[in-house]
């Protein structure tokens, strides 16, 4: 291993491939950081460049982009309110009202320090437990995905700001809107309503680009009158002290732990673990009622977790070859480019590519957190250009990045339709989070059970007679109950100090 790691580190540090990873982890987080467009794509539009490079380089390459964009997303999530990719959601319930507070520097120094923190945690266990860790991760059933989505599910009442029964509405919902297209089971279209664009059913990227980045401007084109306040990213605020490491250093090992475990589990995500993460998180912590108000260990918590994603998603490419994300899924196609099968046997017959995949993923999470120190107050001046200047090259964007998707324009309208959805909701008082996490989720929960149905012959007994699928129930019960506990305690404490009151003025 020792050999293996020495070998492939020695090589990237040769010009031509720290180049690579230099140009990748860059590009990553500037697409990374525009509203729009992501990773996923970034990597996809360049996997034909790769056909005629070397395997090494390639794969050094794309591995780059793949850091770049998870952290890179943080940057706009924290000034802007709008996720660059799909991970940075939960960034924006705190990194935002922390730039709003005058604090744009603690909120992405805090961010990027989290990010590296997580990613070095999660290249630990690729490095150590990838085969051992994907072997256990094989071993899901149906029903063990279903359990653990459903718990995922409920996760969504805690991630809510406000009224529980608002968030879990808006996750309804959101499962609700992934309905339309083939059913998966029986293969007839449902609620389609007779057009054929609704048979691929609404694609995640439209959704997602029109809930949170054309909400949003449209929100401040509605308010374009107001003057935003110019707030300066300060340097010294983004670096963080001893005291900081030593006051986040458990959040951050935690959050990186729950990330990692989440990433080793295939097509689950880094949304997913960003929100674990930072649910448990808050119920940890010993100031809840900061979170959604410009929290640090809210910071600290989804951006550790969303980049540990990364190392835990690669054990099951390398060792098993299932794609533990969408953008695992291009890294097996650019394997494949290059006539290289992953799975178990890739140790054997291309341990020099396996090797270079790992130390890339150190490198560039290296590279990450030094390009995005030294250049973050380049970006954060976007906050001081005008609004009238800046919504319509967001928007811009905006539709270019869901246009390119499929060339179609049905995708555009689903956008701007999902926008006008957005900024109702928040009107409302509906949280935004938990409809994008049931839209995500919902697909996903629906062919697990299914799955399980047709093994069973129509029989749920696994679900409480397996120990896994049984513990995840309960967990979810317990997620579901809780804040009803809390309701409680906290009216029980009035009872009581209100009898205290009257005890005390009829003495």
């Amino acid at each position: 291993m020792i050999d293996g790691l020495t070998g492939a580190l020695l090589h990237i540090f040769t010009p031509m491939p720290f180049l690579y990873v230099l140009i990748g982890t860059v590009a990553g987080i500037v697409v990374g950081a525009i509203p729009g467009l992501s990773g996923a794509m970034l990597i996809a539009l360049t996997l034909p460049l790769t056909f005629y490079m070397e395997p090494v380089n390639a794969i050094v390459l794309l591995i780059g982009m793949y850091v770049g964009s998870i952290t890179g997303g943080l940057i706009t999530a924290t000034l802007l309110r709008m996720p660059g990719t799909p991970s940075n959601v939960v960034t924006t319930f705190d990194g935002h009202p922390m730039a709003m507070a005058g604090r744009p520097g603690r909120a992405l120094g805090l961010g990027i320090a989290a990010s590296f923190m997580g990613g070095l945690v999660s290249w630990v266990v690729l490095l150590f437990l990838a085969k051992p860790l994907s072997i256990w991760a094989t071993r899901f059933g149906p029903f063990e995905y279903f359990t653990l989505i459903l718990m995922a599910m409920v996760l969504i009442a805690s991630v809510s700001q406000g009224s529980m029964v608002k968030g879990l509405v808006a996750g309804f919902l959101g499962m609700l809107v992934s309905m339309p297209g083939v059913d998966p089971s029986a293969g007839q279209p449902r609620l389609t309503w007779d057009w054929y664009v609704l048979n691929g059913g609404l694609k995640l990227l439209p959704v997602l680009i029109g809930i949170f980045a054309v909400s949003q401007v449209i929100g401040d084109i509605v308010t374009i009158g107001k003057r935003m306040e110019r707030v300066e990213t300060r340097v010294s605020g983004m670096l963080m002290t001893v005291k900081d490491w030593r006051d986040q250093m458990w959040n951050m090992l935690r959050s990186s732990a729950i990330g990692t475990a989440v990433g080793i589990l295939p097509g689950i995500g880094a949304s997913i673990g960003s929100i674990m993460a930072y649910t448990t998180a808050r119920n940890m912590s010993r100031r809840p009622e900061e979170y959604g108000k410009g929290s640090e260990e809210g910071i600290v918590a989804s951006e550790a977790a969303n980049n540990a994603t990364i190392g835990g998603a690669l054990i099951p490419l390398i060792a098993m070859g299932i794609p533990g994300s969408v953008i695992d899924a291009i890294l097996i196609g650019a394997l494949m480019i290059h006539s290289i099968t992953p799975g178990p046997t890739l140790f054997i017959t291309n341990s020099d590519v396996v090797w270079a995949m790992i130390a890339a993923a150190l490198v560039a999470n290296v590279v990450m957190y030094v390009v995005m120190m030294g250049s973050v107050r380049v970006v954060a001046r976007i906050m001081y250009v005008p609004r009238t200047f800046m919504l319509p090259v967001i928007l811009v964007f905006c539709v270019i990045g869901t246009f390119a998707l499929d060339n179609t324009m049905f995708d555009v309208w689903v956008m701007l339709a999902f926008g006008v959805l957005g900024f109702a909701m928040e009107k409302g008082g509906f949280p935004l989070g938990p409809f994008v996490i049931g839209f995500v989720l919902a697909p996903l929960m629906e062919e697990k059970l299914r799955s399980g149905l047709m093994m069973t012959a129509g029989s749920i007994e696994p679900i409480f007679t397996r120990p896994l699928p049984l513990i995840f129930l309960l967990i979810s019960i317990l997620l579901l109950l809780l804040p009803a506990f809390r309701a409680w305690r906290v009216a029980r404490s009035a009872r009581r100090r209100l009898d205290a009151r009257a005890d005390g003025a009829s003495s």
